[in-house]
This record gives structure tokens, sequence and C-alpha cells, in this order.
């Protein structure tokens, strides 16, 4: 089965940097995208960013500028470069990976969320 293990959350002041880590396990041919989302209290999931296998980005409006994604694919390893963090990025973060390829399907799997916290 594969897996999505996260690494790298904690509690950080705020204009501080924290790096973000996602690694893929199992029997996995290929992966497509992936990408962060992030979950605040009392709000919906929200993509952060994605990359593709050939290295194309897609951020949000509020990660651009202040995010780096990337994705080292020997590894099925994804990475997150988060600086200038500000409260309001305060949120469980979610290893997201699409277009798995697993014995010829192509899957999609969600990781168990990092917390990120950064205070005032």
């Amino acid at each position: 089965q594969v897996q999505l293990v996260e690494s790298g959350g904690g509690l950080v002041q705020a204009g501080g940097s924290l790096r973000l880590s996602c690694a893929a396990s199992g029997s996995i041919f290929s992966i497509r995208t992936m990408g962060w989302y992030r979950q605040a209290p009392g709000k919906e999931r929200e993509l952060v960013a994605t990359i593709t296998s050939s290295g194309m980005t897609n951020y949000a409006d509020s990660a651009k500028g202040r995010f780096t994604i990337s994705r080292d694919n020997a590894k099925n390893t994804v990475y997150l470069q988060m600086n200038s963090l500000k409260p309001e990025d305060t949120a469980v973060y979610y290893c997201n990976a699409q277009g798995v390829v697993v014995a010829a399907l192509h899957l999609e799997f969600w990781g168990q969320g990092t917390l990120v916290t950064v205070s005032s």
C-alpha cells in the first residue's frame, strides 16, 4: 500500500521559516503531481502549492513569493519551504499525491497532516 509521511511542522514565530517534507512509499511506479494543501480551524481545506513530475508549479496567491515547492522524483518526495510566515498561515498542512501509478492504476493519496503554528 502507498503511504505519504509528512514531517517538518511545528511552532514558529511570525517572520520565521519552516520546511515541510513528504515522502511517498510503497509500490509506486510514478507520481504525476504532488502538492500541499492546508486546513485552518473552522475553514475548508485549500490549495497551497503543487508540482508536477516535470517541475511545473502552481501556487495559491497567499503562497506566492513566500513559499517554494520542490520535488525529488527519485525519492518520491516533495518539499515546501515556507518563509516570512504569518499567523494566518497557521493550519494543518496535508501532503497530496495525484496520478500515483500503482499496478497500472492511477490513484490519489493524502498524508495524515502536520500542524504548523505561527505565533504573533
